[in-house]
């Protein structure tokens, strides 16, 4: 385990090799579960000031969820998620004219529409954290849909905490960052 401030990083962040890719998944990271994203509570009256800007990427399925659940739902883990369609994918989700989910709040970020890229726990998959009192558990979360995503990061050399570096930064700063990476490569 690695220590930084009030973060233990788990070894295999450093270990497995992680490369989303997306043209043999389809995201299915955005589909499979039991629940929504993962939310934030800082994230939530972000989605509902962005939601009027990000509709019209999303499908007429994610709006009815949406209009009907709400911009973001309490959970039965006792936490905040993205709603989802009929208790499947993500209602922000949407399919590309190859068959894969995407992000209908990235593709309104990337069109400059807004300045919230995604949630945090998506921008951070395959890396789930756990909040105590006193410090956040960062782990590997470790899923049979994402194996080709392990293979080609294998294949390419490219690290978890590497193919996750922005994401990092974003939620712990880049100073904590950099510490990380002194850590791992300074071993």
């Amino acid at each position: 385990m690695i220590l930084i401030d009030d973060t233990v990083i788990s070894d295999d962040i450093k270990e497995k090799h992680f490369v989303c890719d997306l043209e043999k998944c389809k995201g299915a990271c955005c589909v499979e579960g039991d629940l929504g994203a993962p939310l934030e509570e800082v994230e939530l009256p972000i989605l509902q000031e962005i939601y009027p800007l990000v509709k019209p990427y999303l499908s007429p399925e994610g709006i009815k969820a949406i209009e009907e659940q709400g911009e973001y739902v309490y959970d039965d883990e006792d936490d905040y998620s993205t709603p989802t369609i009929n208790g499947r994918e993500c209602a922000y989700a949407i399919y590309d004219d190859k068959g894969i989910l995407k992000c209908g709040i990235e593709q309104a970020y990337i069109d400059k529409k807004i300045d919230f890229q995604k949630p945090i726990s998506c921008h951070l998959y395959p890396i789930r954290i756990t909040k105590y009192e006193n410090y956040h558990a960062l782990n590997y979360d470790q899923w049979s849909i994402c194996s080709d995503a392990c293979s080609l990061g294998e294949k390419l050399g490219v690290p978890i905490y590497k193919f996750l570096k922005v994401p990092l930064q974003k939620a712990y700063g880049e100073e904590w960052y950099q510490q990380l990476v002194e850590e791992i490569e300074g071993e």
